[in-house]
Formats: structure tokens, sequence, C-alpha cells
């Protein structure tokens, strides 16, 4: 497949302000997904860092998530696990709750979606505070996996989301 490594995919992230609130810049992938290059090759430098790491699987929480987590599985040659909100999940389930600004959230995953010795790579689509993906990581050490490392499409730095998951390698593609 031929690679654009010049591509400049941050001319495809629309930057809308005061969205969902005043004050927010707000980062709208949409521009990248409605353009099948610009996507493959956001793709492409999602999997670069991890290529020939030996990763077992993706883990990724609803729904932005999925949408990245599951071509980038196909593209490592990995399984794909989806990690969802409370009642969604059908089968026996491992449950992390952790704080938000405005609260708290749950996720859920299959007691054997992944297991003991497998590398797990955690997938987003922006890292901002950290929250959601080190309960994605919590989930997966409590199958007894390792978290291989999470990968981004976009970063927004300064929100001490790096910070927090500083034990983890970590790939973005974007920051901001």
């Amino acid at each position: 497949m031929t690679r654009l490594k010049d591509l400049d995919l941050d001319k495809y992230i629309r930057a809308i302000p005061d969205f969902p609130k005043a004050g927010i810049l707000f980062r709208d992938i949409t521009p990248l997904l409605a353009n099948s290059i610009a996507f493959r090759e956001t793709i492409m430098r999602m999997a670069d860092p991890f290529r020939g790491q030996n990763i077992d699987a993706l883990v990724a929480a609803e729904a932005r998530g999925f949408i990245f987590a599951a071509p980038l599985a196909l593209e490592l040659n990995a399984s794909f696990i989806p990690v969802r909100k409370p009642g969604k999940l059908p089968y026996e389930r491992h449950s992390f709750s952790y704080d938000l600004e405005y609260g708290q959230d749950t996720l859920e995953i299959h007691k054997d979606a992944v297991s003991k010795g497998q590398n797990v790579l955690i997938i987003d689509d922006l890292l901002a505070t950290g929250g959601t993906v080190e309960a994605c990581c919590k989930l997966v050490e409590s199958c007894g996996a390792t978290v291989a490392g999470c990968a981004f499409c976009i970063e927004l730095i300064g929100l001490a989301g790096r910070e927090r998951l500083s034990q983890y390698p970590m790939h973005s593609v974007l920051t901001y």
C-alpha cells in the first residue's frame, strides 16, 4: 500500500470554538473520517510504533475509540475487544468506575476478552485527561493481560492525560 507520510492530517481536523460549551475548542474528526486517504494514513501512523511488538489485541471504549481500533486491529493482525458502558455486554464482566469532572462513569469488559500474558494496545480517538483510557488499562490488567501501549489520533496537551498514563508507552498522531 502506498504511504503518504508527508500528508498533512491536521488539515482534516476541524476546530469548532465554543462546542459543546463556551470556552471549549472542539476537535472534529469527521472530515478526517470522510476522506478515505487521510483516514487510511492515520491508521497506518497509529500502527507504526507498534509494528513487530506482538500485539495480541486492541481495546477501545465506545464509541469513537471503536472507529480507530477496528481498522487498526486489522492492520496489526490482532483482535479487537470492545469496552462498553454498563448493561451493554451480555457475558460475565469486569467493571471499573472512575471519576469525571462532572461525576463518575463505569466501563466494562468481558472477563474472557483477553487473557494472562497477552499484549494489549489501548486505542482512543482523543487523549485529554486520560480517565477513560486509564479505566481501559485497569480493565485489561484485571484480566491478567499487559498493556503494551496506548495510541491516539489526537492528543490535547496541557490536560495532563500523558502524565496520568506515563507508565505506558504512548503515541499520538496529532497534538494540539
